[in-house]
């Protein structure tokens, strides 16, 4: 009985190619097969590096097809790679599929560290990293994008989406929509790469800003964590409850990653306080008054 092949998941760069790892170099080249979401873009990797294993594509549309000639394959003792255009397989890309089969049929699988577009831009974004929710792409369905940032609005995570350059100003519009024109937002794109960019601010900036741009690579969309749920659960309990303090709000927001200016700003809002005042009480000019 033949010994069981390996199923190797293997990130690629996301736009840098010196960000692929030694590890991930020598198996490319060890292993019997590589299964490549676009063959031709893979062969430009596999060039570079001089590397002269055979491609098969898998992706989105042959997927299921593919998969019992990938397990056949695997039983019969080759080991294969699966790599996606960019990023890590499975994170919104093909091949999560194959995984559940391979386990299904006895076959290890072994994943490889590497890129993610996602924590990439995360731990730039300038936005609280812990804790974060990965959603991915949202629907192309509009009702169904504005339900699902519905749903995303009542997380207290800091939520990472993913979108493509013609639809990043109709998203933002629809973020806007539903968070608030002051929701704090991050778009990260080119990463990795000679333009990286990331754009900070309010939606309501954000789109602004993003009529002057020239929209081109694949956005990561960070957004702020929303601290309104903390919010909305003191004002609707029945129990009798200490009021909050707008400074220790104002700090509160800071610590999620909003900007200190519109936190200041949104607070004075919401309490009907002078904008000013609570400005100077944050940053302790009312105490530097008293002591001249």
């Amino acid at each position: 009985m033949n010994e069981l092949g390996k199923l190797y998941l293997i990130p690629t760069p996301i736009g840098n190619l010196e960000d692929i790892t030694l590890r991930a170099l020598r198996l490319l080249e060890e292993v019997d097969l590589i299964l490549a979401e676009d063959t031709r873009h893979t062969q430009k990797l596999l060039n570079h590096f001089e590397i002269t294993t055979k491609q098969l594509s898998f992706h989105e549309h042959n997927a299921l097809s593919r998969i019992p000639e990938c397990i056949e394959r695997l039983l019969n003792g080759e080991h294969l790679a699966q790599v996606s255009d960019a990023g890590t397989p499975s994170i919104s890309d093909p091949g999560f599929e194959l995984v559940q089969a391979a386990i299904d049929h006895g076959i290890q699988v072994v994943p490889l560290p590497g890129a993610v577009a996602a924590t990439t831009a995360l731990i730039a974004s300038g936005l609280s990293p812990q804790p974060f929710l990965f959603y991915g792409f949202l629907s192309r369905k509009k009702n169904d994008r504005l339900q699902e940032l519905q749903s995303l609005k009542q997380r207290s995570e800091t939520v990472i989406l993913y979108e493509s350059p013609h639809r990043i100003q109709l998203l933002l519009k629809q973020i806007e929509q539903v968070y608030g024109s002051e929701q704090s937002i991050v778009l990260a794109r080119e990463l990795t790469k000679h333009y990286e960019e990331f754009i900070r601010g309010t939606v309501s900036d954000l789109i602004e800003r993003s009529k002057q741009l020239t929209l081109k690579g694949e956005f990561v969309v960070l957004i702020g964590a929303h601290s309104s749920i903390e919010l909305t659960a003191l004002e609707n309990t029945t129990e009798t409850v200490k009021p909050v303090d707008p400074l220790e709000l104002v700090e509160e927001k800071i610590k999620l990653g909003e900007k200190t200016n519109q936190v200041i700003k949104e607070v004075a809002r919401q309490y009907q306080m002078d904008r000013q005042q609570l400005y100077r009480r944050y940053h302790g000019l009312d105490e530097e008054d008293k002591g001249n």
